[in-house]
């Protein structure tokens, strides 16, 4: 009879040892979770857009499979010992037998330590593969996009489109020689001048670190910038700071990254690349780093429409420089503002009513 508890006893083991195995596996695969239990355990994360941003979903999904699994027999395994080597339980046996003492039991023991070990190992190898993914340079982008941070707005340009989206049906290389040999001219202060280029050897005002493209879009107080990406293409994006540090996230790409002001000069890689959006639509973007002021207001939009439309915006505004971004938007059938977040009102005399923001559509 005691042989067959303990077999009994080792067939549960087994068992809630499988699930525990069987949920770390599925967490390093890209094993789409059930829709139902994906909404209970993914803690409101927004719907990705991106394949890096799927596999971070995936991970973060059945890491939570695991670690429900883990608390489950664990918490079992405590109610165990409460409710039947509790006192009242020990008063109702007809003997004074103490419960089987396991203090010098060895396999125990060692399992105790073992398993616990082969779980970080499980848990950290996963989460640098998904990592390395979402971090990986070599997915032969498209569009090269230069995103330049400062308080409190943000700069898109295109530095560089393929040539199925390109307005030449070239290769096109969007920089702005001009404004880019003149951003190279702050690099170095005159020699006469007092504590001359005191930053390593460079001056305090050197903006040669930032890109300037022909075509770009600049938000301003009044106007959330709109950065138009096609679906279906990888893209790769270029970060700098004109000032503080400040970070790039769009919720649904479930990567934030952050920009900083001489990246290289900082160990700070600044470009990262996603393999494609998966989608159309409008994915509201913020600053996640506390920059300022107005830091809670350095919002963006990233308006993701087909490879066809993206063409013909870039067309668009090639041919036609003095154009507004909204007008480009226009000229494609895109709402011509930002719809998933608005201007803040940056007078914050006569905002306590809660109207403290503006409306685009005012200016038009």
């Amino acid at each position: 009879m005691e042989k067959d508890k303990n077999r009994s006893l080792a067939k549960k083991v087994a068992v809630a040892g499988s699930l525990l195995l069987g949920s770390f596996a599925l967490a390093g695969c890209e094993v789409a979770p059930p829709a139902a239990l994906a909404n209970v355990l993914d803690m409101g994360w927004p719907d990705p857009i991106t394949p890096e941003g799927v596999q971070m979903y995936n991970f973060w999904v059945w890491v939570w499979v695991a670690a429900w699994t883990i608390g489950i027999i664990m918490w079992a395994l405590f109610l165990v010992a409460v409710f039947k080597w509790n006192a009242k339980a020990q008063a109702k046996k007809t003997d004074d037998e103490f419960p089987k003492q396991l203090q010098y039991n060895v396999p125990l023991e060692l399992g105790l330590t073992i398993v616990p070990i082969i779980i970080v190992f499980v848990l950290f190898f996963f989460t640098v593969q998904a990592q390395t993914k979402a971090v990986a340079l070599d997915k032969d982008p498209e569009v090269t996009v230069d995103v330049t941070a400062f308080q409190w707005n943000w700069k898109f340009g295109y530095a560089q489109i393929g040539e199925e989206l390109s307005p030449t049906g070239q290769l096109y290389n969007g920089a702005d020689e001009q404004r880019q040999a003149l951003a190279e001219d702050t690099k170095y202060e005159a020699e006469e001048l007092p504590n001359a280029n005191p930053i390593h050897g460079t001056s305090t005002g050197d903006m040669s670190y930032l890109n300037y493209n022909v075509i770009e879009t600049t938000g301003t107080t009044d106007e959330i910038p709109v950065l138009v990406l096609p679906t279906e293409t990888p893209i790769e994006f270029r970060l700098a700071s004109g000032d503080v540090s400040h970070a790039f996230w769009v919720p649904e790409f479930l990567f934030k990254r952050d920009v900083y002001a001489h990246p290289e000069s900082n160990q700070q890689q600044r470009s990262f690349q996603i393999e494609r959006i998966d989608r159309e639509g409008a994915f509201v973007g913020r600053c996640a780093e506390m920059c300022g002021t107005y830091h809670a207001m350095m919002n963006f939009e990233v308006r993701a429409v087909s490879p066809e439309d993206f063409r013909a915006y870039i067309q668009f505004r090639n041919d036609n420089p003095d154009a507004t971004n909204a007008q480009a938007l226009e000229s494609i059938g895109q709402d011509p503002y930002a719809t998933t977040t608005r201007p803040f009102n940056s007078d914050r005399v006569g905002t306590r009513d809660g109207q403290n923001y503006t409306d685009p559509n005012q200016n038009v």
